[in-house]
């Protein structure tokens, strides 16, 4: 079986998971093609499960012009079984090609459906996008809703000492881009209501100078620790006591996956991905969206009651491993790519 993959994102959740799965099909033999931006930290990472092919596909550049031409050519050459865009800039280079399946992957919800003029199908990460095409955009082609998956694998915990943190101290740790989106300094200010709980934050991105400079006004730089973007957050995911994600807008939500790997309670705000697959006091702590005195509460209720950390944190592993397994989710797109346009 041969796949093209159309991939211009660049480092965060939605990349973690695309190396996730193009490794997951090359263990199933299939043969990929993938075309990225240039100097991606995660090259590496597929290199040995797909060949790459490195551009740019910007405006200004040849390769707009290029790109799209030799995309074409070498799908008619190659005859892969599928073709597959992610996101919405991906999905500008999908050719129009009818000999074999085109897919689109969508892991957050589009303003419009002129992107996907070329697609089959839009794979869809939770079923609140695929009611927002279909519902709100008027798509009338194939929708698919397969979520994302993560190891599974846990990790030995990094040695606090190394972050200068207090081995008994309560940690809550988060990560992602740092955008205003995702509340960093929200959480931060919700940590900083209590006294001796311990944040990391792991990412990189524009708002950074800002939460670093809410840590310093509300007087808890002392009580942050800024990892910067990890290769492997895991590690550090499990040496924390907490992982919270406080997003006001989050499709999915991979990063809960990841903690869940890791055995940890998670306390989420009520975004659009965590209210899908998260349930109130099962399998974590929902908190409405800015509440940062409710995210101050759920984490304390977590610290002060073990029993119902470890119940939460039970109940999200087994949700991860029937909800989120690498074999149901690689074996839905496998069956996607046998479909005939």
């Amino acid at each position: 079986m041969k796949v093209m993959h159309y991939h211009f994102g660049k480092d965060g959740g939605a990349e973690r998971f695309f190396v996730h799965l193009v490794n997951a099909l090359a263990r199933r033999g299939v043969e990929q093609t993938a075309v990225i931006r240039p100097n991606r930290l995660w090259r590496k990472d597929i290199e040995q499960s797909s060949r790459i092919i490195e551009s740019k596909f910007r405006n200004l550049s040849p390769d707009r012009i290029l790109l799209p031409l030799r995309v074409k050519h070498m799908a008619r050459m190659e005859k892969p079984d599928a073709l597959f865009s992610w996101a919405t800039r991906g999905s500008r280079l999908m050719p129009n090609y009818k000999g074999c399946i085109k897919l689109s992957r969508l892991g957050d919800y589009p303003t419009n459906l002129s992107y996907f003029k070329n697609s089959d199908i839009l794979v869809c990460n939770t079923p609140g996008i695929g009611e927002h095409v279909r519902n709100k955009l008027g798509w009338t082609r194939g929708v698919e809703v397969i979520s994302n998956f993560t190891n599974t694998e846990q990790v030995a915990p990094v040695d606090r000492a190394s972050l200068n943190t207090p081995v008994d101290a309560p940690v809550v740790m988060s990560m992602g881009r740092f955008v205003p989106r995702k509340e960093f300094a929200l959480l931060t200010a919700a940590v900083a209501k209590l006294p001796d709980v311990y944040l990391w934050l792991a990412g990189e991105g524009e708002e950074l100078e800002n939460v670093k400079k809410v840590a310093a006004d509300l007087g808890v730089t002392d009580r942050v620790r800024f990892l910067g973007w990890q290769k492997d957050t895991r590690p550090f995911v499990a040496a924390a006591d907490i992982f919270v994600m406080p997003s006001k807008h989050e499709p999915l939500g991979n990063v809960i996956l990841e903690a869940w790997a890791q055995g940890k309670p998670v306390v989420s705000s009520r975004s659009e991905g965590p209210s899908w697959f998260m349930r109130d006091c099962d399998n974590g702590l929902l908190v409405d969206i800015g509440d940062a005195d409710g995210f101050s509460h759920a984490i304390e209720r977590l610290i002060n009651d073990p029993v119902l950390a470890a119940k939460v944190a039970a109940g999200g592993r087994e949700t991860l491993m029937k909800q989120f397994s690498e074999d149901a989710v690689a074996n839905a797109y496998l069956e996607l790519f046998k479909r005939k346009p």
